[in-house]
């Protein structure tokens, strides 16, 4: 005879097991980003050696971000509304943190675009194209 608590293990098992043969429906990697547009600003270059949310060191001369929902490694198009500049950059940071804005950049990033003159913040849109 098998022990007692064989028997609910094996049944646990045999469900397991029943769900592999079934065709499984595509679940996408990352989910899709439709162009998205707000204000953007970027992080002051004092953070340096910092932790990012996905855990790497704030590097002010990488071209990286912060969104608040775009998994991390989503890389994207920021297009500046006023002038078209474009810069390309990387999401490994969570934020911004300050009503309105949808979009923190590198300080390299944002000087791409004209960024750090002025007020620091500017009307972008986002496109995601990796």
């Amino acid at each position: 005879m098998y022990p007692r608590a064989a028997i609910p293990a094996a049944f646990a098992l045999f469900l397991l097991g029943a769900g592999c043969g079934r065709e499984q429906m595509a679940v996408p990697t990352t989910p899709s980003l439709k162009p998205q547009c707000g204000v953007a600003s970027y992080y002051h270059p004092t953070l340096e050696g910092n932790l990012t949310a996905n855990g790497e060191t704030y590097d002010p001369d990488r071209y990286t971000a912060a969104h608040k929902r775009l998994p991390f490694d989503t890389e994207l198009e920021v297009r500046r509304r006023d002038t078209g500049e474009t810069v390309e950059v990387r999401v490994n940071d969570r934020g911004p943190f300050i009503k309105g804005r949808i979009i923190d950049l590198s300080p390299t990033a944002a000087s791409e675009i004209g960024l750090t003159e002025g007020d620091g913040v500017a009307e972008v849109c986002l496109v995601r194209i990796g």
